[in-house]
C-alpha cells in the first residue's frame, strides 16, 4: 500500500514538471481541484502515519484541512471571543477605591451583587466617611450610647428576627434612597445574608430608615415659639428622609409633646453630657466678664426638665462699663442679660454669685441653673442667626 502511494505521488509531480502548454479554463479549473484533493491527500498520510503505521516523526507537517470542510471562496477572519473580566479580577487597592467613591445607595446596590461584594461593601472602614459626612454634626456621645443600647435590648432581638426572616434587603426596604431593593423582596427573592446589627453600615441605615430614635437638641422648639426663643431643649429624634427632616419628642410632666417637619440647621448634638433634669456643674464662672457669650440652664418650674438659654454677660449697675476701668469681672455677684427681650422686661436680666452659685430662682421667675462660656465662634453664630426679628414681649 505504502508503494502503491509513493508511486502515485511521484507520477503526479513527473506530469507537472513535463507540462509546457497553458491548459483551457476548464481544465485550470479542475486543476485546482485536484490540488484540493491532494492537500486532502496529505493530510490524510500524515494522520495515517502519526497513528504509529510507520516509525517517521511528522510532528513537523503542517495539518491541512479536508476538502469537503474547505471554504474555496474568500478567507474570513476567525473571531476570537472575547475574555469577559470581573469587578473581583481587579487589583485590591483598585477596586477599594471605587468602593470608597461610591455613595451610599451605590454601596448598597453593589452589596447586593454577590457574597464577595457584600462583605466588601458593608465594612466598617467605607460608611464611616458617609457618617461622618452626613451625621457627624448631629450624632453625639449619647446618641452612640443610645444606639449600643438599641442593640443590646429588646429592639436588638426584633431587628435580628426581622433581618432572619426577609434578609439583607429587609434592612432596606423602607428606605426611600434605597427603593431599588423593594421588588426584589415584593417578588420573595430569597436574600442571601442578613446585615449586621452593630456595624456602621446598620446604625447608618437605621437612622435613614426613622427607626432608630436617638438623643439631640432642638433650637426655638414648637416651630419657634415665643415662649422658646432663643433656647436649645433635648429630645429624641427620628429622620424622615421623604422630606429630609425630623420629628421631635419632648418630655414635659410625663406628657411627650411632638414636633414635627424640623430642618437640619435647628438641631445640634448635646454640648454636654448633662442630663435635662440635672444642674449642670459649671467651671467657667472665674473666667467670665462682661460681653462673653454664654448658655444657662433655664426651668419653668422643678417639674421640668433644664432648657439651654443663650446670654451675655452684662455691667454691674454700679460699673462705669468702660473697659479700662471696669472691674467686674472681680465681684462676686455677675449680671447676665437676655437681649432677646426689652427693657422692663422681667426676663431681660438676672443676677447670679459666681462664689456659691446653684440653682436658683422661683415660681415667678423660673429656676436657672449651670452655665458654659461659649468659645467657639460657630456658636456664637449659630445663636445670632437665630435672632428674632423684632424684640419679645
Amino acid at each position: 500500500m505504502f508503494f502503491f502511494l509513493i508511486s502515485c505521488f511521484s507520477f503526479i509531480i513527473l506530469s507537472k514538471s513535463f507540462s509546457f502548454k497553458p491548459y483551457p479554463p476548464m481544465i485550470t479549473d479542475w486543476r485546482l481541484l485536484s490540488s484540493w484533493f491532494w492537500k486532502g491527500l496529505s493530510s490524510f498520510l500524515v494522520s495515517w502515519f502519526q497513528k504509529g503505521r510507520l516509525a517517521i516523526s511528522f510532528h513537523q507537517v503542517p495539518k491541512i484541512m479536508p476538502l469537503k470542510k474547505m471554504n474555496l471562496g474568500p478567507s474570513k477572519p476567525e473571531t476570537v471571543p472575547e475574555e469577559k473580566l470581573s469587578l473581583l479580577d481587579l487589583p485590591e487597592l483598585t477596586l477599594e477605591c471605587i468602593l470608597e467613591k461610591l455613595s451610599p445607595t451605590g454601596l448598597c446596590s453593589m452589596a447586593g451583587v454577590c457574597s464577595s461584594l457584600r462583605d466588601r461593601c458593608t465594612s466598617d472602614h467605607l460608611w464611616e466617611k458617609h457618617m461622618k459626612q452626613k451625621w457627624g454634626n448631629l450624632i453625639g456621645d449619647a446618641a452612640y450610647r443610645e444606639w449600643q443600647w438599641h442593640i443590646v435590648s429588646n429592639k436588638r432581638a426584633s431587628l435580628k428576627n426581622q433581618t432572619k426572616q426577609n434578609g439583607f434587603f429587609t434592612s432596606l426596604y423602607s428606605l426611600l434612597p434605597f427603593s431599588w431593593i423593594r421588588p426584589k423582596i415584593e417578588n420573595n427573592i430569597e436574600p442571601r445574608s442578613s446585615l449586621p446589627v452593630d456595624s456602621i453600615m446598620a446604625c447608618y441605615v437605621s437612622l435613614e430608615s426613622g427607626k432608630f430614635w436617638f438623643p439631640a437638641q432642638v433650637y426655638n422648639r414648637e416651630n419657634g415659639h415665643a415662649g422658646f426663643m432663643l433656647s436649645c431643649y433635648d429630645a429624641q429624634l427620628s429622620y424622615d428622609s421623604r422630606t429630609n427632616t425630623f420629628r421631635a419628642r419632648y418630655s414635659n410632666l410625663g406628657r411627650r409633646t411632638v414636633e414635627e417637619n424640623i430642618s437640619w440647621d435647628r438641631l445640634r448634638a448635646p454640648p454636654t453630657d448633662t442630663p435635662s433634669n440635672v444642674l449642670h456643674i459649671s467651671d467657667c464662672l472665674d473666667d467670665l466678664k462682661p460681653g462673653d457669650h454664654i448658655e444657662i440652664q433655664w426651668r419653668r418650674n422643678k417639674e421640668f426638665p433644664f432648657g439651654w438659654w443663650y446670654g451675655v454677660v452684662g455691667h454691674l449697675e454700679s460699673c462705669e462699663r468702660n473697659g479700662n476701668h471696669c472691674h467686674c469681672h472681680y465681684s462676686d455677684m455677675m449680671v447676665l442679660e437676655f437681649n432677646q427681650y426689652p427693657a422692663g422686661s422681667q426676663w431681660r436680666q438676672t443676677m447670679i454669685n459666681r462664689k456659691e452659685h446653684r440653682e436658683v430662682g422661683n415660681e415667678a421667675d423660673g429656676f436657672y441653673g449651670g452655665i458654659r462660656k461659649l468659645y467657639k465662634e460657630e456658636e456664637i453664630a449659630m445663636w445670632k442667626s437665630l435672632w428674632p426679628a423684632r424684640a419679645l414681649d
